[in-house]
């Protein structure tokens, strides 16, 4: 269907799109999913999600940067939920770097949120993929973006927190990983400011991405890339 923006907007029932899902991945699955864009980024992977503050700070929007850089390095293509700050980076240095990107939204694709990230949306929707399990017309409500949270885990192969702070709607995302069965990755930056619910995550499952393991975690990866990691400070 075509919305406002012009964009070309499908529906598609979400085995359709990730394969057949088990018991556990069905609990949280939306029934279906709303696809502007390369509905074929969803259909192979690997994909990973960078996610983090709204309010990063500098040294954690360089982070992000450079793990995005990473990532398209190795043909991966990089999720996240064009929120500002950590997404926002996520996003634009996949798409500096020629990678590919998914922008898992919290409204429906014909709404926009935050309003300052209107052209990535439509630059994403356009020459990548935005998707949404809400439908078009549907009105933007303040639970849509936890919920947003658990199903960027779902379709990602993998989580990385970048920077979050205690309340933040990232953590739903990382406990919706690690039920999931996914990798849940913590940067060490984060985990050395021994925020509470970082140990919470780890005595769960989640583990700390640092310079030694990088390459290592990016090997474990579904079909990875043959091109080598760039030098990344974390």
């Amino acid at each position: 269907m075509k919305v406002a923006a012009g964009l070309d907007v499908r529906s598609f029932a979400t085995e359709d799109l990730l394969g057949p899902l088990n018991e556990v991945e069905r609990k949280h699955a939306p029934a279906n999913l709303y696809v502007a864009g390369d509905e074929g980024l969803l259909r192979s992977g690997p994909r990973v999600s960078i996610v983090g503050s709204r309010r990063a700070s500098s040294n954690s929007i360089r982070r992000a940067r450079k793990l995005a850089k990473a990532l398209v390095a190795r043909e991966i293509v990089v999720v996240s939920g064009l929120a500002q700050g950590i997404d926002t980076a996520a996003h634009r240095a996949a798409i500096e770097h020629e990678g590919r990107t998914i922008a898992v939204l919290g409204t429906a694709v014909d709404a926009v949120y935050p309003r300052s990230n209107k052209d990535l949306q439509r630059k994403i929707a356009l020459e990548h993929a935005a998707v949404s399990q809400f439908p078009i017309g549907s009105p933007t409500r303040r639970h849509n973006f936890p919920m947003r949270n658990r199903t960027m885990a779902l379709i990602s192969d993998a989580t990385v927190i970048v920077a979050a702070g205690e309340h933040s709607g990232t953590i739903h995302q990382g406990w919706e990983a690690l039920r999931l069965g996914r990798d849940l990755l913590l940067l060490e930056s984060l985990v050395d400011r021994g925020v509470s619910w970082t140990v919470d995550l780890m005595n769960y499952g989640a583990d700390v991405l640092r310079d030694d393991n990088l390459e290592s975690w990016l090997d474990s990866l579904p079909d990875p890339g043959i091109f080598g990691v760039a030098e990344l400070v974390l």
